[in-house]
């Protein structure tokens, strides 16, 4: 089985709030919601690829040294296996918005389980509400 390497981030406003990104129609998981990111390409960090993806998903630039390695998704799919690590960031430039269509939603840390997710970052949210 092939093992796909998938960095993933949650902005937190200063609110404490996470952003979750929805899927678009005609993408995989379609309608679910996740923290946002993407792969990471050959030769690529983690980070660099988030600074990469954040760029590309939602017109916000951050900085590798903004980016503190939270915890990580492990998580047998039919086809593939995912590995995940999460990144917390504070603090970026710009206003998150979906360039590639997405919908986006500013989310309190007890409401995570309230959106439909992909199973992968289901185990992710009680990491995460007991950290923040």
């Amino acid at each position: 089985m092939k093992t796909v390497t998938v960095a993933a981030v949650a902005l937190i406003d200063p609110d404490g709030r996470v952003l979750l990104t929805q899927r678009p129609e005609g993408k995989s998981m379609a309608g679910l919601w996740e923290f946002p990111g993407g792969k990471i390409e050959p030769g690529e960090t983690p980070e660099a690829a988030l600074i990469r993806e954040l760029q590309e998903e939602l017109g916000i630039g951050t900085w590798a040294s903004c980016l503190a390695p939270l915890t990580f998704a492990s998580h047998s799919y039919e086809s593939f296996h995912l590995l995940m690590p999460l990144f917390a960031c504070r603090k970026w430039e710009g206003i998150p918005r979906g360039l590639e269509g997405q919908a986006l939603k500013w989310v309190r840390p007890l409401d995570l389980r309230s959106y439909p997710m992909p199973p992968a970052d289901l185990p992710l949210i009680p990491i995460l509400r007991d950290w923040l």
